[in-house]
């Protein structure tokens, strides 16, 4: 858990009677210059350099994307776990996922495994990507017995509409169906098995569920996402994301069009229809089969995070809260972090001044204060490039913190 000060009383007219200062400090990371953990610990050397005896609570966010990890693990205290795995392109891989301190709740980012990152050394595959890396992520998650998979979903390099993370958990997609495959001799057919990522979506006939890890449909499956898109159309996986990954207009229409199947498929199997299901879109998909054929619930990334980690509570209980992010801009009160931590403050009793933080601030005051923001600071000193300010992000996030915590001290002390 991260640390906490003794301290001596200061003055809170909210409340009756003098106690410490209590400091949420919940950021995002500035991305290129320091993670959120980092940003978190820099940020608290600046309110205990102000206010040496401040109660300081550290609880790092993600938005349910990339680095939603590393802060969970820092919150719960734990370190990350690994498993032997494979890349978007079928290439070994080595992907880290979490397991809380409870040994409850297992975390599994599909970047780790499908990200896009890891296969940009070659040249894109839009139509052979798959996620099937992740599933065997997952498969190694609920093999530590957890109760609850929380699967991050961001920086995928496919467009396999989740039917990897199936085949990761053991699943077959058939391109004859369950019943051929039954009555043949031995029970198998020659080519009876659908190649990974969306081509193999074109394809598809049967799905068969009967190696699908024991445990797959015993847990909570929670999926973070922050877009609303759906599975298949012209807001869909293929039309809106495919290009990011490499498709031409040709290989959109055949993914879409793959989506569509893979979507009537499951429908059949499941009787989940998820063609226009808000939020299916997400990582070429994923949603789609997850949600179909274990019951997955789609949540917004920054809200689950949140939850996970204790923050409403904490922001609650708090008489100041600092986050922060690399830029501060629109989509950063359009469900990111810094607009769920402004909800939360809104909603608490003494609703305590939430102040961001940020490499650089672009959103004009009047949004911000109606985001929930009191306050934004940008931590450059002045004109200044980037190379250098990141460079100096640390010793900034600290002063800034510093003069911050002064200035809340100040007000309430009149």
């Amino acid at each position: 858990m991260p640390p906490t000060t003794n301290a001596a009383p200061t003055v809170d007219p909210a409340r009756t009677g003098p106690r410490p200062l209590r400091v949420v400090i919940a950021p995002d990371s500035f991305k290129g210059s320091a993670t959120a953990t980092d940003v978190a610990r820099h940020l608290a050397d600046g309110v205990l350099a102000a206010a040496p005896d401040s109660e300081v609570r550290l609880l790092p966010m993600a938005d349910g994307g990339e680095g939603t990890l590393d802060a969970l693990l820092s919150v719960w205290g734990v370190e990350a776990r690994e498993v032997e795995t494979v890349d978007a392109i079928g290439r070994p891989r080595r992907a880290r996922y979490g397991v809380s301190a409870d040994r409850r709740i297992g975390v599994v980012e599909l970047a780790a495994a499908s990200g896009l990152p890891a296969v940009s050394d070659v040249v894109l595959q839009p139509l052979h990507a798959h996620t099937r890396g992740t599933g065997e992520a997952c498969a190694a998650v609920l093999d530590a017995g957890v109760e609850e998979v929380v699967l991050c979903l961001g920086g995928s390099a496919s467009t396999d509409g989740g039917a990897g993370v199936l085949t990761g958990l053991g699943a077959r997609l058939l391109a004859h169906s369950v019943a051929t495959v039954a009555s043949s001799a031995d029970g198998e057919l020659a080519g009876t098995l659908v190649p990974d990522g969306g081509e193999g979506l074109a394809r598809v006939v049967g799905l068969d569920l009967g190696g699908l890890h024991p445990r797959a449909r015993e847990v909570r499956w929670r999926l973070a996402v922050d877009v609303t898109n759906p599975l298949v159309g012209e807001r869909g996986a293929a039309a809106v994301f495919g290009p990011q990954k490499g498709a031409s207009e040709a290989d959109v229409a055949f993914l879409d069009t793959a989506l569509v199947r893979w979507a009537d498929l499951l429908e059949r199997e499941t009787g989940v229809r998820t063609h226009d299901l808000s939020g299916a879109g997400a990582a070429g998909g994923v949603p789609a089969a997850l949600v179909a054929v274990l019951g997955a619930e789609l949540e917004h990334g920054a809200t689950l995070v949140a939850q996970a980690i204790g923050l409403p509570a904490a922001v609650a209980d708090a008489d100041l809260v600092l986050t922060g992010e690399g830029s501060f801009d629109s989509q950063s009160v359009n469900g990111k972090v810094a607009d769920g931590i402004g909800a939360l403050a809104a909603a608490a009793p003494g609703r305590p001044p939430v102040v961001v933080i940020a490499g650089q601030v672009l959103l004009p005051a009047r949004q911000s204060r109606a985001a929930g923001i009191t306050a934004a600071f940008s931590i450059a000193p002045g004109p200044t490039d980037l190379e250098e300010l990141v460079a100096r992000t640390a010793s900034r996030l600290t002063e800034v913190a510093a003069s911050v915590t002064s200035l809340y001290l100040g007000s309430v002390r009149r």
